[in-house]
């Protein structure tokens, strides 16, 4: 399936086929989060992947949404919190790839850069920064799936805490997504979208 097709024809699926997504089906969605990009390459998402029936139910138990622990996979998505402390090492390795030859970071220190990103110092920005980066691999995730034959459907309606209870994440591993997967058993129309003329709001 072309990109561009896999874009337009995502849709949320809410209801799974029994059958198993097989174990290279799974690897090949880690694989397509792995390559997202990330701020200063940190890298910051985790997932918990959950195929056992118990496990399903227990994860899917913790959200009001019945469909979510039906599904064969629930791919449970996280930040991992202390990820900003790799920002110099991470700084490092870019430079020594070359990823910032010829660029104004080309010659800036790993504690220059850290230096200028001091306005992500409160707990909450960090939370919402790491967040972001996360949200970009999970979506690869799902875009992969769909050029697999897979369907997903991104779920924030859960308890948090329950989930890291359930699974015994360490503590800085935090929920943020679950994505129930499966090949669908239902054909969802288009849903309505915007016109581009009203999601651009300046040309200049």
């Amino acid at each position: 399936m072309e990109l561009k097709q896999a874009i337009a024809e995502r849709r949320s699926v809410r209801k799974f086929k029994s059958d198993l997504v097989p174990e290279n089906y799974i690897t090949e969605l880690m694989e397509a989060a792995r390559f997202a990009p990330s701020g200063t390459n940190l890298q910051p998402w985790r997932f918990a992947v959950v195929t056992g029936q118990e496990m399903r139910e227990r994860v899917g138990s913790c959200t009001p949404l019945k469909f979510v622990g039906r599904a064969p996979l629930i791919l449970v998505c996280c930040v991992n919190a202390g990820a900003m402390k790799t920002t110099g090492s991470r700084v490092a390795e870019l430079n020594e790839a070359g990823a910032f030859t010829g660029t104004d970071l080309e010659n800036m220190s790993p504690d220059e850069y850290k230096k200028f990103r001091r306005a992500m110092d409160s707990d909450a920005a960090v939370q919402a920064y790491l967040s972001l980066n996360t949200a970009i691999s999970i979506e690869h995730i799902v875009l992969r799936a769909a050029d697999l034959g897979l369907g997903s459907c991104w779920v924030m309606m859960f308890s948090r805490d329950k989930v890291k209870e359930v699974l015994e994440l360490p503590k800085e591993i935090n929920p943020l997504v679950l994505l129930p997967i499966g090949y669908p058993d239902q054909n969802p129309e288009a849903r309505p979208r915007l016109p581009v003329e009203d999601i651009v709001v300046k040309r200049v």
